[in-house]
């Protein structure tokens, strides 16, 4: 298939830009992939879409203040995203700049820590702090919410709390899992309640799943990498899960990203590393049996990973019928149910 095969026209004043009042005040479109009906529900009707006996799937991953601004030695200015933590002091950050920094210049940031530049790794700066905290206490000090590119306005106080679910354990990530941002606490109360199971995955999400597909045939295009962990037991509850007839219910494309690459053999085994899995329509499914996700950008990897799992044209047909709805896309925006 090519890219363009995945474009859609969405008026710019659907992209959300600011979340709803409330975390579960969100619609959702619900598309049964058995017969392919649409049916628009509230996301607090979500409990009643899950079944006695089902494992939802969650990433805990923890969104860092990313994005910081600075200035080179020579008085350039430079904007700084960090893709990772590497260790207490060094991060692998992209840097925007007039001039590229080049490797042992100093870098002074937000005007209050210095820094200076290791090396580059391919479009990577890694770069190390001249701190005696850590670099996720200073990042936690003077750093910015890593808002997507698509949300025209400057991060407030409102986006340190809503731009992270409320389930974050795992520091690490540039950008938000958006399918858990739906859920409250008491939502997950009333999930649990209803005798569904709840499961972790850690998927650290960079910046890397806002980068456009440049390649033309989908086959060409090579996926960022991302650094995941799924445990032994979650690895036993998805067994469990399948051994009783449950269903794999994955909240975000992140956490099927983590299940599929975890079980690659044919069954979920506990993993610890990089995953630069592109999942797009032909992918055999192993692990996944029900999909909440958000409304993904035209030609992105997560538009194509949602057709992949739901069907390329019940999906692409999901979306005109979100446009023609006023849903609200991307983040901030509303969620999808595939069962």
């Amino acid at each position: 298939m090519r890219r363009q095969d995945f474009r859609y026209e969405l008026p710019r004043e659907l992209i959300a830009q600011s979340p709803p009042r409330e975390r579960t005040a969100s619609r959702l479109l619900h598309l049964d992939r058995s017969g392919g009906s649409l049916q628009d529900r509230r996301f607090a009707e979500l409990p009643q879409l899950l079944r006695p006996g089902d494992l939802l799937v969650l990433n805990d991953t923890r969104v860092i203040p990313a994005r910081l601004r600075g200035v080179k030695e020579t008085g350039g200015r430079i904007e700084i995203l960090v893709e990772r933590v590497l260790d207490e002091r060094r991060v692998l950050a992209h840097v925007r700049a007039g001039r590229s920094p080049r490797a042992g210049m100093r870098l002074r940031l937000e005007d209050r820590v210095d820094a200076r530049v290791v090396g580059r790794r391919r479009e990577l700066f890694e770069l190390e702090l001249d701190e005696a905290r850590g670099v996720l206490e200073v990042l936690e000090a003077i750093g910015r919410v890593p808002l997507p590119p698509y949300i025209d306005r400057p991060d407030t106080a409102l986006d340190r709390d809503r731009y992270q679910t409320v389930y974050a354990r795992h520091p690490g990530a540039v950008a938000a899992p958006t399918a858990g941002l739906h859920f409250d606490e008491d939502m997950i109360e009333r999930i649990r309640a209803r005798g569904v199971d709840l499961g972790w995955v850690t998927l650290h999400v960079g910046a890397g799943t806002f980068q456009p597909v440049r390649a033309e045939w989908l086959e060409e295009h090579r996926m960022h990498a991302e650094r995941l962990t799924v445990g032994d037991g979650l690895c036993r509850q998805v067994q469990r899960v399948r051994a009783d007839g449950g269903r794999v219910v994955a909240v975000g494309t992140t956490v099927v990203r983590a299940l599929e690459t975890a079980a690659r053999s044919g069954r979920v085994q506990p993993i610890h590393g990089d995953t630069d899995v592109f999942i797009y329509p032909g992918h055999q499914f192993r692990a996944v049996d029900a999909l909440l996700t958000n409304f993904h950008l035209p030609e992105s990897t997560l538009l194509m990973l949602v057709c992949a799992f739901a069907g390329y044209g019940p999906t692409m047909g999901a979306y005109r019928h979100a446009v023609e709805q006023r849903y609200r896309f991307f983040s901030y925006g509303d969620a999808m149910f595939v069962s």
